[in-house]
């Protein structure tokens, strides 16, 4: 297959394209300009109640009129281009790759942006891959009012901007083995350490505590702080001068009596250096490494990424969603910045620490709850893979991609068809709204658009978007690859059915997209490419907890694919959240923000204010204020699934975390979901 870089095969027919858009454009712009003036957002209806001789209303009075004339004296020219433009789309491409090298900074930081980092030989432990999925509902801005959204060009940028710092930023974890205790409330690391962390680094998944600095990783030994063994130079208990010294080694700015520091504590009691003293190693007496607490960095530097010049500096599309701030958290990362482990001009505005409660004796990657599963205001560090829906306007997709090619080198975009040509009769006014962008290689591509839309989302080429990426190459000079499947089913409610010929045919697609892509390329292609990972995501407008959606529930979609949230048919885990908001609160101040939006999903009676729960003739059409029991937690629409077997012989994936995001708080009406698989090759254990 090749991949489509332009939407027309010739250069002529491109122009022509632009020219007939050229003519269209004023019209649309004017119509949809329009019809925004008629349809206020609860925001600007709140603004106008306030002061109703504001600016706004007056503006409203003026343009209305204005956009009817000119919407009038533009009515022959589009005409004219739509004449033109709608046969082109018979010979349109189904999308538009794009890949964006890397920039100077990102070579210079080593970091080749998913081309050679991404295709180095296989390592027999296997990798890692974090998927994240996302409706940010980009109709034109006429359309999204309906949703209670507005400025769609706005939220575009916005969006890409949120994403990019957000996957872009060193993660923190903090995994803490108690049962009850799940606080962080110390000052700095060292009245932390009391309270037992230990401190590991982590890059593809968390391994045995070693020590990772950006240009190596290296065993330590014979070393307290170091229980996994080795010494060496960067360590502080080992450099010159710091073992049988009063100095501090945990104090570099020469802090040598710090009242508050778990190592002068303990020397004065015990006139012992915990440090040096052999006794205390791995002993929970030990202020620096008691059992119960691991803490856990991944840095984005490690992984094919290419970077953004300043991606980690707070910046515009920061705003709200880059500034928690809590004292234990930020004294942490300050401690990091020490060691070479983050820059010491990081803050914790640009850190986030993710805290998880690991369940007594629970071992990594076995049984259903081997697994962390969060709420986060942030989209996961070195997120690889991302597909998002509804992005249906051209500029904001234009917009988007911008953006998003800051931190994914390949992206898929403009997904689907227009006009008559494709899957049915029906005229298509909007594509298929699908978006792919990846940090690994996109080696082929397909898409495929419903035939069986009806209603309003026939006026939309919704379908799914295949992709075909490589991820690695083993010793023998195999590809390593895997397959991705993008999609937006059907939204009208009570169609089932439809939703169930449409997963139908996602199977059968995606069985023939692998069945033509599997074999020799070229003829100096003789090895067969092994597959890391086979994976579902998109918005499929049916949850698993209404009686509505038994027959979706039910698909043999879930049979091929596992669901990390679901427990069967009818019934999720009780962690998973809905992911579906409820439109009429997404201005409160309560959830205005990532980290609001955050704490209102951890408390249940917040779920119920501001999440779409199943409908019921008992439940009135407000959600505020509803007294009512609830089943479950919200509509969950947004799914992340996933083949666990079958790949290749002996290979096993499993997941390692799964997310509900809250970091587009105020620019769409979905939480975004995101999960980090594990491809384990059966080598590891041997």
């Amino acid at each position: 297959m090749v991949l489509h870089t332009s939407p027309y095969p010739s250069a002529f027919l491109s122009f022509l394209s632009r020219l007939s858009w050229a003519f269209v454009f004023p019209c649309y712009w004017l119509l949809d300009r329009l019809l925004a003036s008629c349809v206020a957002t609860s925001l600007e209806k709140r603004r106008r109640s306030q002061d109703p001789c504001s600016f706004l209303a007056l503006g409203v009075l003026i343009s209305t009129p204005l956009y009817l004339v000119l919407l009038l004296a533009s009515l022959p020219f589009a005409f004219i281009g739509f004449l033109l433009w709608a046969p082109l789309q018979t010979v349109r491409n189904p999308y538009i790759y794009s890949h964006q090298k890397p920039d100077k900074h990102g070579a210079e930081q080593g970091t080749s942006a998913g081309t050679g980092a991404a295709l180095a030989e296989w390592r027999p432990q296997g990798r890692s891959f974090c998927f994240g999925s996302a409706n940010v509902c980009l109709l034109p801005d006429s359309l999204a009012r309906f949703n209670n959204l507005a400025d769609t060009q706005r939220r575009a940028r916005e969006v890409g901007k949120r994403i990019r710092n957000g996957a872009s930023r060193p993660q923190i974890k903090i995994y803490i083995d108690s049962p009850t205790n799940t606080s962080i409330s110390a000052a700095s690391f060292c009245s932390l350490a009391t309270q037992g962390f230990r401190r590991t680094s982590s890059l593809d998944h968390r391994p045995e505590p070693v020590v990772t600095t950006e240009t190596e990783t290296e065993a330590l030994t014979e070393c307290p702080v170091h229980p996994s063994g080795g010494t060496s130079s960067d360590c502080p208990v080992h450099s010159t001068g710091a073992q049988n010294s009063s100095e501090c080694p945990l104090h570099p700015n020469g802090e040598e009596h710090a009242p508050d520091c778990a190592i002068h504590q303990f020397a004065e009691s015990s006139g012992e250096c915990p440090v040096h003293s052999n006794i205390n190693q791995n002993s929970e007496d030990c202020p620096l490494h008691p059992a119960g607490v691991q803490i856990s960095i991944t840095s984005p530097d490690s992984e094919p990424i290419e970077a953004e010049k300043g991606n980690h500096q707070t910046g515009d599309g920061d705003t709200g969603s880059l500034e928690s701030r809590t004292a234990s958290r930020e004294s942490l990362v300050r401690f990091h910045a020490a060691d070479g482990g983050i820059s010491p001009n990081n803050t914790l505005s640009q850190h986030r620490t993710s805290v998880f409660k690991r369940p007594i004796g629970r071992k990594r990657r076995h049984g259903d709850d081997g697994f962390d599963h969060e709420i986060s205001a942030f989209f996961p560090a070195n997120l690889d893979f991302l597909c998002l829906q509804e992005v249906f306007d051209r500029r904001a997709a234009d917009r988007l991609r911008r953006q998003l090619h800051r931190y994914f080198p390949f992206v898929l975009s403009d997904v689907g068809r227009y006009g008559w040509k494709g899957c049915c009769s029906r005229f298509k006014f909007l594509n298929s709204g699908l978006l792919l962008a990846s940090r690994y290689p996109i080696l082929d591509a397909h898409y495929e658009c419903f035939p069986n839309g009806r209603s309003e989302d026939a006026l939309a080429a919704k379908g799914v978007l295949f992709a075909k990426v490589q991820v690695g190459s083993s010793a023998q000079d195999q590809r390593v690859v895997g397959y991705i499947a993008c999609t937006h089913l059907h939204a009208i409610e009570g169609d089932s059915s439809v939703r169930c010929e449409q997963l139908d045919m996602l199977l059968e697609w995606g069985a023939e997209f692998k069945r033509a892509t599997s074999g020799p390329t070229d003829e100096e292609k003789v090895l067969e490419d092994q597959v890391a990972f086979d994976v579902v995501l998109g918005d499929l407008n049916f949850d698993n907890c209404s009686s509505e959606d038994k027959l979706e529930q039910q698909h043999a979609l879930f049979t091929h694919y596992k669901d990390p949230c679901r427990l069967g048919p009818g019934e999720d885990k009780p962690w998973a959240l809905g992911t579906l908001l409820d439109t009429s609160g997404l201005y409160d101040e309560e959830v205005s923000s990532p980290e609001s939006l955050q704490k209102v999903m951890e408390n249940e009676e917040g779920r119920k204010e501001y999440l779409v729960f199943p409908a019921s003739k008992n439940h009135c059409p407000s959600q505020k204020g509803r007294k009512i029991p609830l089943k479950g937690n919200g509509r969950r629409i947004d799914y992340i699934l996933y083949k666990e077997e079958g790949l290749q012989p002996d290979w096993k994936v499993d997941i390692e975390e799964f997310s509900f995001i809250t970091q587009l708080a105020g620019l769409t009406d979905h939480l975004s979901v995101a999960a980090r698989l594990v491809v384990s090759t059966g080598e590891e254990e041997t």
